[in-house]
């Protein structure tokens, strides 16, 4: 039985057992929740102990790694500057979609009410500053005490300065420090997996103090929370097929059908490096030489995930609304660059750890509270395949558009391919 699997049965049973309890027994739910309380609550601290370092290690060897594919050539480069546009485009699509469907179909006030008051000390990171003082407070006066406050995007903006100085310093010095970054973040990549391998105990835990004090209604606060965070991402998901067919020149049923492939291993597999090859295929079949897609949908595999910023910011939208933390349009700004910049670090991780570490900083800049993300972690399986399959079918229609603006197919020889294999 996989891990998310273990994770969302353990998340069902606490509900359960905490709504049974509830509804017969009142007197013995409470005394379960004050015992179940302290467990989840450690495995929580568990989880969030591994953010800080995960986050800056990943962000320098990531922003390492993408120069050093900017280097490798016109086409990756080209290749680059496109992901990252449309990384952040993602992010500013939450920003829109999220408040939108909430206020279309908001999530019901009883149950918002008993959620908060059942996430016992998630309280939210604390009021948003001036904007002068929040603009000053991006430069962190002293980088340990950013990391202890959780200032996580003052620990960004000094981590992208350093790891772009890595790049200039050149020579050994930057492949030590490349290494030994590269290390921080394989070992805190253990220790998460060895805290996400108890991760059944502290869901199952949360799950029932959650289920104790909310009664029902927490299931449908979730079903809530899958539909509108996976609808943000579908409908990322839609905008490739117009960058395909106007960027890319290619007819919407011939898009259609080379992308299908990839998007039914997408759905099976949750990863998009399984899906490599038949994305070489559906885009050998779009006119698009080996040449180039041999370029671009490794690169994409490896640096760029559309719908990753979308529904990263999605999630912390959510919890913001959760938990009643007003959002500005400046708030929601902030937001949206730290969605960007988080999503380029924690592409190629599982799902279950770039949940943790891509979205609690992005929750921590807009005054979201982090606990919640402890419970919503295993309801991830849905909203991860929502993001796989909006994943490659970027992938397809960023790699078509960069072909033919690299001029690298004339449309007729496209013509010439498709009939031939037809």
């Amino acid at each position: 039985m996989s891990q998310p699997t273990r994770i969302l049965l353990s998340l069902i049973a606490g509900l359960i057992l905490g709504a049974v309890l509830a509804a017969w027994a009142p007197a013995s739910a409470l005394i379960a929740a004050e015992w179940a309380q302290p467990i989840g609550q450690a495995w929580l601290n568990g989880l969030q102990m591994t953010i800080v370092p995960l986050v800056v290690a990943l962000l320098i060897t990531g922003v390492a790694a993408t120069a050093e594919a900017a280097q490798a050539g016109r086409l990756a480069g080209r290749a680059i500057a496109l992901y990252v546009v449309v990384l952040f485009l993602s992010a500013v699509a939450a920003a829109i979609l999220t408040p939108l469907f909430m206020h279309i179909a908001p999530l019901p006030r009883e149950s918002a009410d008993a959620l908060r008051a059942a996430m016992a000390g998630a309280e939210k990171i604390g009021p948003v500053p001036p904007i002068g003082e929040f603009l000053a407070a991006i430069v962190p006066a002293n980088i340990v005490k950013a990391a202890a406050e959780n200032a996580f995007l003052s620990l960004i903006i000094f981590s992208l300065i350093f790891a772009f100085a890595m790049t200039r310093v050149g020579g050994e010095a930057q492949r030590l420090l490349t290494e030994f970054f590269k290390a921080l973040r394989d070992v805190m990549l253990v220790v998460i997996d060895w805290v996400l391998w108890v991760g059944p105990l502290g869901v199952f835990a949360l799950a029932l103090v959650v289920g104790a004090k909310a009664g029902t209604g927490a299931f449908g606060a979730l079903i809530h929370y899958i539909l509108t965070v996976a609808g943000v991402g579908f409908t990322v998901t839609l905008f490739a097929y117009p960058v395909a067919v106007f960027g890319g020149r290619v007819g919407l049923g011939r898009y259609v059908r080379a992308a299908l492939p990839s998007q039914a291993v997408a759905l099976s597999t949750q990863s998009s490096l399984a899906t490599l090859p038949v994305m070489i295929e559906g885009t050998g079949k779009l006119g698009v030489p080996v040449a180039v897609s041999g370029v671009t949908l490794p690169l994409a595999v490896a640096i760029f995930r559309a719908t990753g910023p979308a529904m990263n910011f999605a999630v912390a939208i959510y919890v913001a609304e959760w938990f009643g933390i007003p959002l500005s349009p400046a708030t929601l700004a902030v937001g949206v660059v730290v969605a960007t910049l988080t999503s380029l670090g924690s592409v190629s991780l599982p799902g279950t750890v770039s949940y943790v570490s891509a979205i609690a900083p992005v929750a921590a800049t807009i005054g979201a509270p982090v606990s919640p993300l402890g419970l919503l972690v295993a309801v991830e399986t849905i909203p991860d395949i929502m993001r796989t399959v909006g994943n490659v079918t970027w992938d397809i229609a960023a790699t078509t558009w960069l072909s033919r603006r690299a001029g690298k197919v004339p449309l007729d020889e496209a013509d010439e391919i498709l009939a031939h294999d037809s």
